[in-house]
């Protein structure tokens, strides 16, 4: 038999640090994940996130656990080497041209890229990848 609990507010032992149940329904990480993409690709950790694929050279997929209620969900994150070369980007889509996505409820495709100063980006696979969504 299934149980329900019906609450405004939570609060954690001690009674504090409240929090409204809106909070934890609407406000927070729907999913996120912390990747390798740099020659084997990998998951170290991540929530909600059943697996990432390399579509090649800094292109990547994402795809949920748990698929969203919509795809109108904001992706961020970042893209950095360990080696202190940090002008990396995370996009969403496809980026510079190309087969162009959009989000979908299971999950979205991305790219990294370096941008080298210059008028154009390249993509490039890096060692840290966190992306994250929210809604």
């Amino acid at each position: 038999m299934a149980s329900e609990l019906r609450v405004n507010t939570l609060k954690d032992a001690s009674g504090n640090n409240s929090v409204a149940t809106s909070t934890i329904a609407e406000g927070t990480a729907k999913a996120w994940v912390n990747m390798n993409g740099d020659n084997t690709v990998a998951i170290r950790t991540s929530s909600n996130t059943s697996s990432i694929t390399d579509n090649g050279t800094g292109d990547y997929s994402m795809a949920f656990t748990s698929s969203l209620t919509d795809a109108n969900y904001v992706v961020s994150g970042c893209a950095m080497f360990k080696q202190n070369i940090n002008a990396h980007l995370l996009c969403l889509g496809d980026y510079n041209g190309g087969n162009g996505t959009t989000p979908a409820t299971s999950g979205f495709r991305f790219r990294t890229v370096y941008n080298n100063g210059g008028t154009s980006d390249a993509p490039q696979d890096t060692q840290i990848i966190t992306p994250m969504v929210t809604r």
